[in-house]
């Protein structure tokens, strides 16, 4: 009976030492598939933060454009892709958490479908108002709302679209009552803002900034704690007294469930590299992006935060896109 395990065990070792080694990663091109169009802010980041990771993977890296769906589409193709580092989703607050929340059968789960590689950057949204509102401080705003109950509205890029949402956690957290007027895109209801048609609206801070510098709109808020280059002279959130109004559009990257650790390793290695090259991280601040550092620490408290958030308010909020 020993004799018998003996012999086994000598086998097994025997076909250790002959099996082929896995590659070593990578020996071709790594596409990251995007779930927006080309021109876009997390289009325009990603092909930035790219051109640093291939420095660091020593190979080329290919962005692709998969729109639709509010992201599901381009998730599901790349949850259902091969595990092996090649093909990289940049996921985004719509496809790793809300998606999931507000739609049926988007075909993929965001924990269970994906391996988290790390954050990449968030653009930080800016709240403001038409300056005939008379309000020059978020305060101001809390105050005029509860005096005024339903008589405000605010412009969004659409139902359940994160400038929506980012009204919808400000209404939940200072218990205020405004109207949400849907509009096809950000920009159409930022423009509505400004030419008096709707009181306010929340976006990129990189998309309002242009009608604050005009005199077109007044900044009340900035939807992170940290100061911003390109909007230096806007309340942060906690300078503001609402550090639970956070909103920023965010992505970081995934690959599918499976993929082997030392690719994930490698992938994050590259990312975190990349964000750390200080002539990037003063382009992208300079255009309104701020950069994360990758890490995986920084993920996991980022994106349980992110769920519990959003969550509670389009529970609170009734958002559904069925």
């Amino acid at each position: 009976m020993h004799m018998k395990f003996a012999l086994l065990g000598a086998c097994a070792a025997t076909m250790a030492l002959t099996a082929p080694a896995r590659a070593e990663y990578p020996e071709e091109p790594v596409t990251l598939v995007i779930p927006f169009g080309a021109g876009g802010i997390t289009d325009l980041v990603t092909r930035r933060i790219a051109e640093k990771m291939a420095a660091g993977l020593g190979t080329d890296i290919i962005v692709e454009n998969r729109p639709g769906a509010g992201g599901t589409i381009a998730a599901r193709s790349v949850a259902e892709s091969d595990a092996d580092g090649y093909t990289v989703f940049v996921g985004t607050v719509g496809s790793q958490v809300v998606n999931p929340l507000i739609r049926d059968n988007v075909g993929y789960d965001p924990v269970e479908s994906f391996e988290p590689v790390g954050l990449m950057a968030g653009t930080p949204f800016l709240l403001a108002v038409n300056p005939g509102l008379g309000v020059e401080t978020f305060g101001d705003l809390v105050t005029y709302a509860k005096e005024h109950p339903g008589e405000l509205n605010f412009g969004s890029a659409g139902v359940a679209s994160s400038p929506h949402l980012g009204l919808e956690l400000l209404k939940y957290e200072e218990g205020i009552d405004i109207v949400h007027i849907p509009f096809n895109s950000g920009r159409e209801a930022v423009n509505a803002a400004a030419s008096n048609e709707v009181d306010m609206t929340i976006d990129a801070a990189v998309v309002i900034m242009p009608q604050v510098k005009e005199g077109l709109l007044v900044p009340l808020m900035l939807g992170t704690d940290r100061k911003m280059v390109a909007a230096p002279d806007v309340p942060t959130n906690v300078e503001a007294g609402a550090p639970e109004i956070s909103i920023t559009s965010w992505n970081g990257l995934f690959v599918p469930s499976g993929t082997p650790e030392d690719v994930v390793s490698a992938l994050n290695t590259a990312l975190m590299g990349a964000l750390a090259d200080e002539e990037l991280t003063a382009a992208l601040e300079a255009q309104g992006t701020l950069l994360f550092t990758g890490s995986m620490e920084e993920y996991d408290a980022f994106i349980e935060a992110e769920r519990t958030r959003w969550s509670t308010i389009v529970e609170a909020a009734d958002i559904s896109i069925n």
